[in-house]
């Protein structure tokens, strides 16, 4: 069974990214390590604040949104 993620990142300045994937550890981990380019390097969103596990891709999907 595939588990899937939403999470939300903050910068210390209170920006917050919402997203989603399949493999929750190593998403935190790049963004930690700012190994993603574009929004979490821009806004240095690297703090995971939240996360839930989701049944589909598609509730993840409609979850994030």
């Amino acid at each position: 069974m595939n588990r899937y993620y939403v999470y939300i990142t903050s910068s210390y300045q209170g920006t917050l990214y919402v997203g989603m994937t399949n493999d929750l550890y190593r998403r935190a981990y790049e963004r930690r390590h700012k190994l993603v380019p574009g929004f979490t390097r821009r806004y240095n969103a690297t703090k995971l604040v939240y996360y839930e596990e989701t049944p589909s891709v598609e509730s993840a999907i409609a979850r994030e949104k």
